[in-house]
């Protein structure tokens, strides 16, 4: 995740002490779960990492297995978990278990996408502790129903975020970027500014599940150039106006070196704490800062990577699997640079990026340790002068 409101402009979020880990935070992270906490989904979007369908699948974790899992996670101080899904608001147990994670000191995430939040369910959530609730919008209007596979979609997700709004739930916006609704970018920054909304995270395609076969139409690496360009530009148009909404970019961590040779050219005086901000972070985290595991309770090192299973949360304690008899692939995972090929090995950027996403990689090539094809640097930018 790149905070470019953070590296343009400044200021600090409440995410920043995970993003940019010190002292013995770095050097032993506890990572950001993912849970998937079903496969179910209301909507069925093309782009799903889950291949999420509006029916039952068997064989997802019970309200006591869950439970046991939250337990483990809070006692071996995982800092944040996110209930991601198919829809984790078609869990009934859903406020139970995020009650549960706050007793146990976790920073509870929902990620939804919104169409079911009515003004009492959004009171719920923030009586229910939930620290942030991201909604899905993927375009405005009925090209967010397209993307999303249902009408009407958008003007529920819209409602809902109006309806968490109102009761002073922290609510944000989560909005892939593909070619299908690129032409609606201008249009989600006006909805976003007109709506008060107070941070929007601009996704980059994974080509995971349903998003694999779309893969075709990510956007074109100058294309990429010109969103990041375009959402750099409103951050520093937002920070100058005192606007306080937060901009990111997520699963494209080539944004960071882009953003800081830009200042670079822009803004010298800024671009050497940028370049701080980035080693910290230090680029992808997969396997090391985030996990996920899925509604059936396999344990893989992002909610993409599913090809990567390192255990089942049924067979082990969560805590076991990641760090006491870590597998293989994490290993590598967490010292990756001497595994990665071709223009990832070579970049001068790789303490600041890691090689970016192994799962496109993966995807694209069918090794896990090629470049990622998403990578939109020049040979002479990753190469220097």
């Amino acid at each position: 995740m790149i905070n470019i409101t953070r590296l343009i402009c400044g200021g600090s979020s409440p995410g920043d002490t995970l993003r940019y880990p010190v002292g013995p935070d770095r050097e032993n992270p506890r990572p950001v779960v993912v849970w998937n906490t079903t496969r179910r989904c209301t909507l069925s979007c093309i782009h799903c990492y889950s291949d999420s369908h509006d029916r039952d699948y068997p064989g997802e974790l019970s309200t006591s297995e869950a439970e046991r899992m939250i337990d483990d996670l809070g006692a071996c101080g995982i800092p944040v978990l996110l209930f991601s899904g198919g829809e984790p608001l078609l869990r009934t147990d859903l406020f139970a278990l995020a009650k549960r994670a706050k007793g146990r000191k976790i920073r509870t995430v929902l990620s939804t996408n919104g169409v079911l939040i009515t003004p009492d369910l959004a009171k719920r959530m923030r009586d229910g502790g939930f620290d942030y609730v991201g909604v899905s919008i993927d375009g405005i209007g009925e090209n967010n129903d397209r993307f999303r596979g249902k009408r009407g979609a958008f003007d529920c997700a819209l409602r809902g975020i109006r309806s968490c709004l109102s009761v002073g739930q922290n609510v944000g916006v989560r909005f892939t970027v593909t070619r299908h609704n690129l032409g609606d970018l201008e249009g989600l920054i006006d909805l976003v500014e007109r709506e008060g909304i107070r941070r929007i995270c601009f996704y980059h395609l994974v080509y995971a599940g349903r998003g694999g076969a779309v893969r075709g139409n990510d956007l074109t690496h100058e294309e990429t150039r010109r969103c990041v360009d375009r959402l750099s530009e409103w951050a520093a148009s937002l920070a100058a106006r005192g606007v306080l909404t937060e901009v990111l970019t997520v699963d494209n961590h080539a944004d960071g070196p882009y953003i800081y040779m830009k200042l670079q050219r822009e803004n010298p005086s800024r671009a050497k704490t940028a370049l701080d901000l980035l080693h910290a972070s230090g680029g992808n985290r997969s396997g090391i800062g985030i996990a996920n595991v899925d509604s059936l309770g396999n344990v893989h090192p992002d909610q993409f990577l599913q090809s990567v299973s390192v255990g089942n949360v049924r067979e082990r304690k969560f805590s076991e699997l990641w760090r006491d008899a870590p597998h293989e692939i994490l290993r590598r995972l967490r010292d990756r640079q001497s595994s990665l090929k071709g223009r990832c090995a070579r970049c001068r950027f790789l303490d600041i990026c890691n090689g970016n996403f192994r799962a496109r990689a993966e995807a694209v090539s069918g090794d896990l340790w090629g470049e990622d094809p998403a990578c939109y640097l020049t040979d002479k930018e990753t190469m220097g002068d």
